[in-house]
């Protein structure tokens, strides 16, 4: 296990990961770390807030335990079922024995050997290595309900199964939580987080990323990479590229063999960076040449 004792100790160990960050980001996870507070982390979509949750996990030798948030997300789904084919199952098997007492059948069914556990009640057990990191993925795409749930959660760090009691975590877990801001997240549970918005980073922070995840890259072409993708943030796009798909695309030059950016490279490879064909099209034709001279004339120097 990594011992993070300041801030630029969790700026190496992320690194390490293969996860540039700024100071301001590896603060606000130094400080969920140190006070044990879940950390919100906002930002556009693509900009790196699930992988630092990943990271995270990874430096600290942690279990990573994800919930995928969607709408219409309940709590029986993030944090326990009822294995009902198993429990029929016993029920029939029990009758066929002659066992009619129906106070004990119901005793043995609702034990932790029927349950079925979700995300949030992993979270709550002891797990090997430490308190696992919890990642509350895209909190933004559930609805008010399921968030005035999540705060007995994260407040106490407990979960309450009617058949069972209230169930404590004996360690908290390391809570990160995520959003792409489709819409706003309502105040009371953001008062119970450290809060930190990941923007896209600047020319050299994702040169540098590049270089961490795509080291076979060289390194004129990542820079041109880099710069390109960043004069394509400045487009009228209706979704912007974000650093995954800065990554994504220069793995894909490398499986060309590409060795520098051409009107035709950028063309046959736009689906890497963009995921809507209207914003494909915008980038046909001379559109790519204009942007790629553009960006080889302000492209700074090495």
């Amino acid at each position: 296990m990594t011992d993070i004792a300041s801030i630029d100790d969790v700026q190496q160990a992320l690194a390490h990961e293969g996860y540039v960050c700024g100071r301001a980001l590896a603060t606000a996870v130094f400080l969920s770390l140190r006070l044990g507070r879940p950390l919100f982390l906002e930002g556009e979509a693509g900009t790196g807030k699930t992988e630092i949750a990943k990271a995270i996990a990874a430096a600290l030798g942690r279990r990573l335990i994800r919930l995928q948030c969607y709408e219409g997300l309940d709590a029986s789904s993030a944090v326990y079922e009822w294995n009902f084919a198993a429990q029929m199952i016993a029920l029939r098997a029990a009758e066929a024995g002659g066992n009619a007492d129906s106070a004990a059948l119901t005793d043995q069914l609702f034990t932790e050997k029927f349950l079925i556990e979700r995300p949030l009640l992993q979270a709550m057990r002891p797990q090997p290595g430490g308190a696992p990191v919890l990642l509350i993925d895209e909190i933004d795409r559930t609805d008010a309900p399921f968030e005035a749930f999540l705060l007995e959660a994260l407040s106490d760090f407990q979960v309450t199964i009617p058949e069972l009691g209230t169930i404590r975590a004996p360690a908290p877990p390391i809570v990160i939580l995520t959003s792409n801001r489709t819409r706003e997240v309502h105040d009371a549970l953001k008062r119970r987080c450290l809060y930190a918005w990941v923007d896209y980073p600047d020319f050299e922070r994702e040169a540098e990323i590049l270089a961490a995840r795509a080291p076979a890259l060289s390194a004129s072409l990542s820079r041109e990479v880099v710069a390109f993708v960043q004069a394509l943030r400045t487009e009228d796009l209706f979704k912007k590229p974000g650093v995954a798909e800065t990554i994504d695309w220069a793995k894909c030059l490398l499986a060309l063999d590409a060795v520098a950016l051409s009107p035709q490279v950028v063309a046959d490879t736009l689906g890497a960076l963009l995921k809507y064909q209207d914003d494909i099209a915008k980038l046909q034709g001379s559109e790519a040449a204009r942007l790629l001279d553009q960006v080889r004339a302000a492209l700074p120097p090495a």
